[in-house]
């Protein structure tokens, strides 16, 4: 989106405000957001406070003098004086009032939605509750992952943006009926649970890949990463653990049955499901 920004002829932003740089990865290295990777590959000036609503931090944001403020996917609370200080622009990536909050293209993958989208929307104080300019649908295919969504979505979005900047679109309050919230992503979110349906724990899956990961308990209590399953024409066993059957590895669920595909041991590499069993095997297993 900052790309799509800083190709446009008259948007091309004076600043961009990030997070500070943080710990990632099983090595916990020091890794910059990727806007801020974005904006010093793009010559773009960048600052990362650990407090976007300090002083210090508002001063910098009034001496670039902006026409409007854009939001997207900040991951921290803008509040007053600073929200007053501006017009904000928020490009949040749903079908708003649907999917408000944290995590909206995961839980829109997850409940089986067939479509979300990107909405244009003042920033104000409630959560994700401010008028909207303009909307883009984005369908979600059967395939779809996080990565393959948020990619497409993150491609709208620019789009709409520019067209918001360039066209000055009224703003609709947003319905009061539909509203659903995006919950925060929890380790409970990662863990596929046998005693729901195999459906629900394959959407699961593409809904955390490639940036979470999901995950699933072995016999002995082991986490096994999981990054592509697929749904079997194949009745349960009744075991909710992962089995190995005919050389694959079977999750029987209540009801239907996950095969996992793809998978990655605990300090490991991701591997084919086939290349875990021959190298590692199952807990149990002789």
């Amino acid at each position: 989106m900052l790309d799509r920004l800083a190709r446009s002829d008259a948007h091309r932003p004076a600043l961009v405000v990030t997070r500070p740089d943080r710990p990632s990865g099983r090595g916990r290295h020091i890794t910059s957001p990727p806007v801020a990777t974005s904006a010093r590959a793009l010559g773009i000036p960048l600052e990362q406070p650990q407090n976007v609503n300090d002083e210090h931090t508002r001063q910098l944001i009034a001496q670039s003098s902006p026409r409007v403020v854009i939001v997207c996917a900040f991951g921290a609370l803008i509040k007053d004086p600073l929200l007053a200080e501006h017009e904000m622009l928020n490009v949040h990536p749903s079908l708003l009032p649907r999917w408000r909050g944290a995590a909206p293209v995961e839980r829109a993958i997850m409940a089986g939605d067939s479509e979300t989208g990107v909405s244009i929307m003042r920033l104000t104080a409630g959560l994700d509750s401010g008028p909207v300019c303009l909307v883009g649908i984005e369908p979600i295919g059967p395939d779809d992952t996080y990565g393959s969504l948020a990619a497409r979505l993150q491609e709208c979005g620019g789009e709409l943006l520019v067209r918001t900047l360039d066209q000055s679109p009224p703003f609709h309050e947003q319905p009061e009926a539909g509203v659903t919230y995006a919950e925060k992503l929890g380790p409970e979110d990662r863990l596929l649970d046998p005693s729901r349906p195999a459906a629900d724990l394959e959407r699961v899956v593409r809904a955390l890949q490639p940036h979470v990961g999901a995950r699933v308990a072995l016999a002995d209590g082991t986490l096994l990463g999981v990054h592509r399953a697929a749904l079997i024409d194949e009745s349960s066993h009744g075991r909710f653990a992962p089995t190995e059957r005919g050389g694959r590895l079977l999750l029987d669920c209540k009801p239907g049955v996950l095969e996992l595909l793809v998978v990655q041991p605990p300090g490991g590499r991701a591997m084919e499901a086939s290349a875990y069993l021959r190298g590692r095997g199952l807990p149990g297993r002789t």
